[in-house]
């Protein structure tokens, strides 16, 4: 059976549910068992979606009646990137009409579908949006939104894993979840080991943290399974000035302490003094059992550790009787 097409029914006319059509070679490349994984083929996805949208109907929509999509796939935005949007509307326009549908929920209002950033755009500069309207059922808004961004926005491991989260908490299927993020089931596993493990108030504290990949994501899943590691990355977190470092700078702040925390604490060996009568001199040895240090205080203090040296053989020799004494 040939794959369903993504946009089918959000750009058909009626909405009806339609399949695509096998084409030569489809199955034999293995295209019906396969995610699309290449950037490639990303690339040309969201020109095809660009392209249907354009031959819809757009209207011009007040941005202050649409609401954000009821799942999130970002966790902060680049305002750098986001700023560079909004110069560039100001000067030319809205070049792409974003997605909404009728909100399921409130009528005479509008749920995003994907262009979260245009739609926040034009509130700032106080315009209206362009915009196709299109009923959408949840399952294709899911995978319309997660294939869109996937191929428009560089999203973090730790933001594709969230929102994955998101949509299996609300019961969606694991396939439906991979075609939306385009990723394989083994890669959806991975996803959700880490977002199973850690803390959403953890992760959403770090946030998108946009430099950390995937392993080190895993690493610090399995050193925060610990409850005693746990406590000390809601401490980490909970500082006050966390929230003002850089997103990638807190991953490493929060991994770094659990790797502290990993490692045993040395003991402590406790100090033993002895003085002569007369306290002339003062002596402070330690003794761990397998090393015995011993520190000597005094104004002859070196000619009194010079015997001891000069006297170590007898010393020991006598030592040894007395084990072995002991020992019979």
């Amino acid at each position: 059976m040939a794959r369903k097409d993504v946009f089918a029914n959000i750009t058909s006319g009626d909405g009806a549910r339609s399949e695509r059509k096998a084409t030569p070679g489809y199955a034999s490349r293995g295209a019906s068992r396969s995610m699309i994984s290449s950037l490639g083929e990303l690339a040309q996805k969201a020109a095809k979606a660009e392209q249907i949208l354009q031959g819809e109907a757009v209207v011009e929509l007040d941005p202050k009646e649409i609401d954000s999509s009821f799942v999130s796939d970002r966790m902060d935005d680049d305002e750098l990137a986001f700023n560079e949007l909004v110069e560039a509307i100001r000067e030319r326009g809205q070049d792409t009409p974003v997605l909404v549908r009728p909100h399921p929920v409130d009528e005479g209002r509008y749920q995003i579908v994907f262009g979260h950033r245009r739609v926040r755009a034009a509130k700032l500069l106080n315009r209206t949006v362009r915009a196709v309207v299109k009923e959408v059922a949840d399952v294709d808004h899911v995978v319309a939104q997660g294939q869109e961004n996937s191929a428009r926005e560089n999203l973090s491991f730790i933001e594709r894993a969230t929102f994955a989260q998101q949509l299996l908490d609300l019961g969606y299927e694991r396939r439906t979840i991979e075609l939306a993020l385009s990723i394989d089931p083994p890669m959806l596993t991975r996803m959700l080991s880490v977002t199973g493990r850690i803390p959403v108030e953890v992760s959403s504290a770090i946030g998108a943290a946009k430099g950390v990949g995937r392993d080190r994501w895993l690493e610090l899943a399995q050193l925060i399974e610990r409850p005693e590691n746990l406590a000390t990355a809601l401490a980490v977190t909970a500082d006050g000035s966390f929230p003002e470092t850089p997103s990638d700078r807190r991953f490493d702040l929060v991994l770094n302490e659990l790797k502290r925390a990993r490692k045993p604490a040395k003991r402590a060996v406790a100090a033993t003094t002895w003085q002569p009568k007369d306290k002339s001199l003062s002596a402070e040895f330690k003794n761990t059992g397998k090393s015995f240090s011993l520190s000597l205080k005094a104004k002859d203090a070196g000619k009194f550790g010079r015997f001891l040296t000069e006297n170590l053989e007898r010393l020991y020799e006598e030592f040894r009787k007395e084990e072995k004494v002991q020992g019979d």
